[in-house]
């Protein structure tokens, strides 16, 4: 059924599928966090275990593969000489998501929200719109990372980037992004993506095994959250 399902819809209709499932999923923890009140990291958390149950459910502990060879150019491609379609797309999302944010009235919203959603609700602001397209685009933009992803690999696993929301976290962390909202820059969390994609590379190179790799991402996620407030401990007591 699969392989039929496949080829029924091309290439076309593998990314239209892979952009309506993100979008989905997207809707229906904007739903669970906008119209039931739910902690948006629980919500998070719990429905990333959800969907991937629901993966286990469909594919098993099997590989689905035998894409379209086309299929293979949006994670293998390149546009020009050694510039792959994966950068290309990259870079023209942050150039985006960067105008949204740091330049309209979208934006400024958003930053508001992450301050104080009360105040930002007497002030006029939907909170619940804002937070449920922010959703829809966070959904979005996993279908498209999930697109790459498989085109690349050749085949998809429920198993695939399993323990990379923590990389995500010390990415965004790392990028100046505060875990309480309310500031943070998309210039900051793109540095940080290509920090944290050297860093891995090089100890990749250097046959360095996967756990001490998750070490190294705890231990620098914990280090990038403590470290500030520790220099700020250090000044006040100094102050004193």
């Amino acid at each position: 059924m699969g392989w039929a399902l496949q080829f029924e819809v091309g290439t076309v209709g593998l990314v239209a599928i892979g952009l309506g499932v993100g979008l989905i999923c997207g809707a229906f923890n904007g739903v669970l966090v906008t119209r039931l009140g739910l902690p948006p990291i629980v919500v998070t958390i719990g429905t990333m275990s959800l969907f991937r149950g629901i993966s286990y459910i469909v594919l098993g502990d099997q590989a689905f593969n035998g894409y379209p060879q086309d299929f293979s150019f949006f994670g293998r491609g390149y546009v020009f000489w050694v510039v792959s379609f994966e950068l290309v797309l990259f870079l023209a999302f942050a150039v985006i998501y960067a105008v949204i944010l740091h330049f309209t009235n979208f934006g400024r919203q958003v930053y508001a929200i992450g301050n104080n959603p009360t105040a930002a609700t007497f002030s006029g602001i939907r909170v619940a719109r804002v937070k449920m397209i922010l959703f829809l685009l966070t959904g979005l933009m996993s279908g498209v990372a999930a697109i790459c992803l498989t085109s690349r690999l050749g085949s998809t696993r429920p198993s695939i980037a399993f323990g990379w929301e923590l990389e995500v976290v010390t990415m965004v962390v790392l990028g100046g992004v505060s875990i309480l909202g309310g500031s943070g820059s998309i210039l900051g969390v793109v540095i940080a993506a290509l920090i944290i994609g050297m860093v891995t590379f090089g100890l990749g190179l250097l046959n360095v095994p996967g756990i001490v790799m998750s070490i190294f991402i705890g231990g620098l996620l914990i280090g990038v959250i403590a470290l500030p407030r520790l220099f700020r401990l250090i000044r006040r007591r100094r102050a004193a």
